[in-house]
C-alpha cells in the first residue's frame, strides 16, 4: 500500500485506545505502539506534511500495511503493547543496549600488584574479584580503594622502576605512596594492597574497625608513624563517606530518571538508589530520533517491564510520560506493591532528576566530540529552552541610564559559549527622551535589526543573525522589543528576558509568552546565562561611565574663555584626557581637527599664564 492508501485506512479507525501493529511488504512486524486514539495517533505517521525524526521517517518508508487491536482501556493498550514488543522484537521499537556487561575488580600477580576495574577476564596472570553488574560501581570501589590507600596508577612497573626518575605528580599531591622513589617496602605496600582489597570486599565499615585495631596496636608498641599513617588512613574512609552521603535519597529504593537530547540523538540516564545509597548509574543512547517525549513513553515500560528490570518503590523523572497513570499502575500490579511515578518539583530528589540530566548530556557530549564546558551548557541551554539546537551565536543587551534622563545600551556576543569581544557593540539613544528602559530597549533592537539588513552576507558583526537574543529585563522588555522586530529580519530568531531575584542574582528567563523559566535547578544554564548577563551589565555600565567622564572633562574645558562644547569634544576626541590637553603644545592643540588657532591659544594660555606673550600668527602685522 502506498503511504496516501495507509493514511485513508488510517481515517477511518475508531477514537478508541488500542494497539496498532505496522507490517513492511514481506508481512514483518517492523512497529508496535499504543494509542489513546487510535485514528489520531496511527493517521499522523502517514498524514503529509507532517514533520517526523529520521526514525520514524524510515519506518514510515518502510510500512505497507498495519493492524489494529481495540482494547477496553488504556492500560489494556499498555498491557498488551508490552506482551507483543517482547513476543516480536520489532526493528523500529527501542531496543534497550547500553554498554554495561559484567565488570570485575582486576588484581596483577606477583610481588607488588596492582588493582584496576576491568570488563573481562583476559589476563592469565591476575586475579579477578567479581563479576559485577555495575561498572560504575567496579569503577568507583577501585578509584576509593586507590584513593584511601594512595596506591599506585602510572604504567611504571615494579621492582623494576623503582628509583628511576622522579617520582610522578600523583606522589608530589598525596595521591600516591611513591612506590617508585624506593622509600616503601614490599610489606608495607602488600599491607596497602591487602586493605584495599578488605575495603572492596567487605565495606567500610569492616575495613575501619580493622584499621582503628592495627592504629592502637602501633601506638602501643610506640611505633607513632605508623599510627598516624593508619589514622590518616581511616580520615580519608571517612572523607569519601561523608563526601559520599550528599548523592544520597530519602527512599530506600529509588531509581531518577531523565532524558538529554542532540541534533542526533537521545540519552537516557538511571541513577540506582539502594538503600539510600546510589550504587549505579546507566546509560542508553538512541540514534537517529530527537523526540524525547515519545521516546520517554517507550523506554519506561520497556525497562522497567520487558526485561524484568527490578522496579523500585519510587522513580523520579524529569517529566511524565504519556499514560503515567496507567504505567504506575502496570508497575505496582507487577511489583506487588504501590510504585510511586513522579516528578520532584524541589529539594534533594529534584537536584538528583538535574544530576541524572547532567550525566545524560555528558554521555551526548562524549559520543559528538563536544567535551568542552560551553559547549554542554549550550546543549542543556537549548534542552530548557526548546531550541533544535545549542545556540551557537548569542546577543545580549542591557540599558544603562542616569540621572538627567540620558540612557545607552551595550551589546555583548557569545560564540560558542564564549564571549566574542570583536562583535561588542555600543549604542546611544536617538530617539527617546527621559528614562524609559522599555522604549530604550525597543529602539536598540529596531537598530540593530536595521543593521542587520544594511550589512547582511558580510563579515560585519551586524551582519550575523543571532541564534537567541538575551535582553537584561521582564515582560515589559520583552514585550516591547517583540513589538520593535515585528516585520524585521529578526523576527523569528527567540527572544528571552534575563530577570534577576530581589539579591540581584539571575533567577530565570522570561520567553516571548510571558512565561518564565527557572533557571535554579539547572545548573549549567544557570552559571552559562549568569555569566553572559554579569558581562552584558558590564559592557553598558562601562560605557555610560566614560560618556559620563567624557562629558565631565567636556564641561571642563568649556570652562576656558574661547572654547564652546564643539571645541571642547574636539580636543576630546583628539587627546582623550585634559592631562593630555594641558601637556600639548600650542601648535599640538591648533593641529587637531576642528579647533582654530585662536582656541588654540586660548587653551595653551589657559593652562600656561605665566609663559611670555608672544604674539600669535594671525596677530602679528603683515610688512
Amino acid at each position: 500500500m502506498t503511504k496516501y492508501e495507509l493514511w485513508q485506512k488510517a481515517k477511518v479507525l475508531p477514537m478508541l485506545p488500542g494497539v496498532y501493529i505496522i507490517r513492511d511488504k514481506t508481512g514483518r512486524i517492523i512497529y508496535i505502539g499504543k494509542a489513546k486514539r487510535l485514528r489520531t495517533r496511527v493517521s499522523q505517521y502517514f498524514r503529509e506534511g507532517v514533520p517526523h525524526d529520521t526514525k520514524v521517517t524510515r519506518m514510515i518508508n518502510s510500512a505497507f500495511d498495519f493492524d489494529v487491536i481495540v482494547t477496553q482501556s488504556e492500560f489494556e493498550a499498555l498491557v498488551l503493547e508490552c506482551s507483543q514488543i517482547k513476543a516480536h522484537k520489532p526493528k523500529y521499537n527501542i531496543l534497550l543496549k547500553d554498554d554495561k556487561g559484567y565488570s570485575y575488580v582486576k588484581v596483577t600477580r606477583g610481588a607488588w600488584p596492582r588493582i584496576s576495574a576491568a570488563l573481562q577476564k583476559d589476563d592469565e596472570n591476575a586475579d579477578y574479584i567479581g563479576p559485577y553488574t555495575s561498572s560504575f560501581a567496579v569503577r568507583e570501589m577501585v578509584q576509593t580503594a586507590q584513593d584511601v590507600f594512595r596506591l599506585p596508577r602510572c604504567n611504571r612497573r615494579f621492582p623494576a622502576d623503582i628509583g628511576k626518575g622522579r617520582p610522578c605528580l600523583n606522589a608530589h599531591i598525596g595521591k600516591c605512596m611513591a612506590v617508585c622513589s624506593g622509600r616503601v617496602t614490599q610489606a608495607q605496600y602488600r599491607e596497602a594492597v591487602d586493605s584495599a582489597l578488605h575495603l572492596i570486599r567487605h565495606g567500610q565499615g569492616d575495613i575501619l574497625k580493622l584499621l582503628r585495631e592495627r592504629m592502637a596496636e602501633a601506638a602501643e608498641r610506640l611505633d607513632f608513624e605508623r599510627a598516624a599513617t593508619l589514622r590518616d588512613q581511616i580520615a580519608a574512609i571517612e572523607k569519601v563517606s561523608r563526601g559520599q552521603k550528599v548523592v544520597r535519597s530519602a527512599v530506600d529504593e529509588q531509581d531518577v530518571l531523565a532524558f538529554a537530547g542532540s541534533a542526533s540523538a537521545v540519552c537516557a540516564a538511571i541513577l540506582r538508589f539502594r538503600e539510600g545509597r546510589l550504587t549505579d548509574k546507566r546509560e542508553f543512547l538512541f540514534r537517529d530520533t530527537q523526540d524525547i517525549d515519545a521516546l520517554r513513553s517507550e523506554f519506561l515500560p520497556r525497562y522497567y517491564l520487558e526485561d524484568e528490570e527490578f522496579i523500585p518503590k519510587s522513580i523520579a523523572v524529569d517529566a511524565l510520560p504519556e499514560g503515567a497513570g496507567e504505567l504506575q499502575q502496570l508497575l505496582s500490579e507487577t511489583r506487588g506493591g504501590k510504585v510511586q511515578l513522579y516528578v520532584p518539583q524541589r529539594g534533594d530528589t529534584a537536584k538528583l532528576v538535574e544530576m541524572a540530566r547532567t550525566n545524560a548530556f555528558d554521555r551526548l557530549a562524549r559520543e559528538s566530540g563536544r567535551v568542552t564546558r560551553e559547549q554542554k551548557w549550550l546543549d542543556e541551554t537549548a534542552h530548557l529552552l526548546g531550541l533544535p539546537e545549542g545556540p551557537r551565536l548569542i546577543e545580549s543587551y542591557d540599558i544603562s541610564n542616569w540621572g538627567d534622563g540620558t540612557s545607552v545600551a551595550g551589546m555583548v556576543v557569545f560564540q560558542d559559549g564564549k564571549p566574542k569581544k570583536a562583535g561588542y557593540r555600543r549604542f546611544k539613544m536617538k530617539t527617546v527622551s527621559g528614562t524609559d528602559d522599555y522604549a530604550s530597549m525597543a529602539e536598540t533592537l529596531a537598530r540593530r535589526a536595521a543593521e542587520y539588513d544594511s550589512h547582511k552576507g558580510t563579515a560585519n558583526q551586524f551582519g550575523q543573525k543571532p541564534d537567541l537574543i538575551l535582553l537584561d529585563g521582564g515582560r515589559g522588555q520583552v514585550s516591547a522589543v517583540r513589538a520593535a522586530l515585528a516585520g524585521t529580519s529578526l523576527a523569528d530568531v527567540p527572544l528571552m528576558g534575563m530577570v534577576k531575584d530581589d539579591r540581584h542574582r539571575t533567577r530565570g528567563l522570561i520567553d516571548g509568552a510571558g512565561r518564565e523559566i527557572e533557571l535554579a535547578m539547572h545548573r549549567g544554564p544557570f552559571t552559562f546565562i549568569t555569566s553572559i548577563q554579569d558581562e552584558t551589565h558590564r559592557w553598558a555600565n562601562d560605557y555610560r561611565r566614560r560618556l559620563q567622564k567624557s562629558r565631565a572633562y567636556s564641561s571642563t574645558l568649556e570652562q576656558i574663555p574661547g572654547v564652546g562644547p564643539a571645541t571642547g569634544k574636539a580636543l576630546l576626541a583628539a587627546f582623550k584626557t585634559v592631562g593630555a590637553v594641558k601637556a600639548a603644545g600650542e601648535e599640538e592643540l591648533a593641529a587637531a581637527k576642528g579647533v582654530s588657532r585662536r582656541a588654540a591659544r586660548a587653551v595653551w594660555r589657559y593652562f600656561h599664564p605665566a609663559a611670555p606673550d608672544v604674539p600669535a600668527p594671525e596677530d602679528v602685522p603683515r610688512p
